[in-house]
């Protein structure tokens, strides 16, 4: 794993000749070795046509490119920072949300209403995110910010899960997630999105939850 959480707020990164890593323009935060940054232009692993993608979506947080030989601290904006391991599966996830990431990773996009339909759509309008996420797919580590720290919860197919769709910060598996109404009761719990909706996600897999429902 390329990624060490230092801290709540704060990853370590090895830097090794001939691997990349990518991370937000302004996330370095200290550095040691023989260690360059280089603005992106090709948009990671995913070639022009990803960069070219995610602007026309909506989904491109500009990236610097990282290289060399050392160790490399990020954080940003004081948000608190999680480590999430890939191992070959995909990683949805929105793109402000991404710190840091390994070049072994294939960026991409993925359309809202492709996963839960017309409600898909909804939820990217409910949750202020657009109609498209990003996604990160392959062998790789990847470090997430949000906000009050976050916690992984398991879904198996006997148990899905309901999430706040403020409170949702990524997910990865064999997931179908759709944004579900609230009744009767259930309009009472969360605080985030005005309690009309839920997140529902069902399948194997596990998603990333914030303890807060503020945005970055």
């Amino acid at each position: 794993m390329a990624f060490r959480e230092i801290n709540s707020k704060m990853v370590e990164a090895t830097v090794v000749p001939g691997q990349r890593l990518f991370s937000q323009r302004g996330a370095m935060l200290a550095y040691k070795g023989d260690v360059s940054f280089t603005p992106n232009i090709q948009g990671g692993q995913g070639g022009l046509m990803s960069m070219l993608g995610r602007r026309v979506t909506g989904e491109a947080t500009p990236l610097m490119t990282v290289e060399g030989s050392g160790t490399v601290f990020f954080g940003h904006g004081g948000h608190h920072v999680h480590v999430i391991q890939l191992t070959g599966d995909t990683l949805y996830v929105e793109a402000d949300r991404l710190l840091a990431f390994e070049g072994t990773l294939r960026q991409g996009t993925m359309f809202m209403g492709s996963q839960g339909g017309v409600m898909g759509l909804v939820r990217g309008q409910v949750t202020g995110q657009g109609l498209f996420t990003t996604t990160l797919q392959g062998q790789g580590s990847v470090a997430v910010m949000a906000h009050g720290g976050v916690f992984e919860i398991p879904i198996t197919p006997q148990h899905p899960v309901h999430v706040d769709p403020q409170a949702y910060v990524a997910h990865h598996g064999e997931v179908r997630n759709r944004l579900s109404a609230a009744l009767g009761w259930r309009e009472m719990v969360g605080r985030g999105s005005g309690e009309a909706f839920q997140l529902e996600l069902s399948g194997s897999g596990t998603v990333f939850v914030q303890a807060s429902e503020e945005k970055l």
